[in-house]
């Protein structure tokens, strides 16, 4: 695990944090919960499975710390955390994801959220992971360093840098094209019209420099392998002191 020291405001003078978790999988969510409300984080959770009403939730309730994954619907953790920053939210987003989605995780490292990890973290790890994150610093899970190694030297993921290019919705769109669901069935998660959808698709397209969906399915599997594309890193896995 990496730890990039003091990119907060210091540390959480919370003696017991509040948390809000977000995502898809109710029963994934009670199993968090229940790590992180035993010591030592000893948090008070609460759980949602829509992402769109986190926002208005930490607002209101003042939860210090929310955890999403990353493709909670219908907005995804980056788009979460992107409008959580820019609102100077003080609430400190830890986002999770699949394995095979370590390369969207690394790719959103400037999104404001302060903890990125996957579900292959061990339980110790994570632990360690929220503490540094409740401390002032940012977190980044061992699966992950190779990948922010290589992004933070420079090298650009196999779309050369294109991705890039897309805003944050277009990210959370183009993560559902990347699974292959139709336009109407984008537009049900995320909570807009089909033409809105159409139109993002428009937009994602010229800026991946694809031609139609086909391409764009693709270019996303070849994001999926990019790690394979940039060739070993030859690192510690105790790097950062993780």
């Amino acid at each position: 695990m990496v730890i990039v020291p003091r990119l907060f405001e210091g540390p959480l003078h919370a003696e017991s944090p509040r948390a809000l978790m977000v995502g898809q999988y109710p029963l994934v969510l009670a199993a968090l919960a229940r790590l992180v409300s035993g010591p030592p984080l000893n948090m008070t959770v609460e759980l949602s499975t829509r992402s769109d009403e986190a926002i208005q939730r930490v607002t209101d309730e003042g939860h210090e710390l929310l955890f999403c994954d990353l493709r909670s619907p219908p907005m995804t953790g980056v788009e979460l955390a992107t409008r959580l920053t820019l609102s100077s939210s003080p609430t400190r987003v830890v986002l999770l994801a699949d394995e095979e989605d370590a390369p969207l995780l690394v790719a959103a490292l400037d999104c404001g959220a302060a903890g990125f990890f996957t579900r292959e973290a061990s339980a110790n790890e994570f632990v360690e992971g929220v503490q540094a994150v409740i401390a002032g610093h940012c977190a980044i899970g061992r699966s992950l360093v190779r990948l922010a190694l290589g992004r933070l030297a420079g090298h650009q993921p196999a779309g050369g840098g294109l991705y890039e290019r897309l805003s944050v919705a277009e990210r959370g769109i183009f993560a559902l094209v990347g699974e292959a669901q139709s336009t109407r069935e984008i537009a049900a998660a995320r909570g807009i019209s089909p033409k809105t959808v159409r139109n993002h698709l428009g937009s994602i397209y010229r800026k991946l420099e694809v031609r139609n969906r086909s391409e764009a399915i693709k270019w996303s599997i070849r994001m999926g392998h990019q790690s394979q594309a940039m060739g070993p890193f030859p690192i510690s896995p105790q790097a950062g002191g993780g």
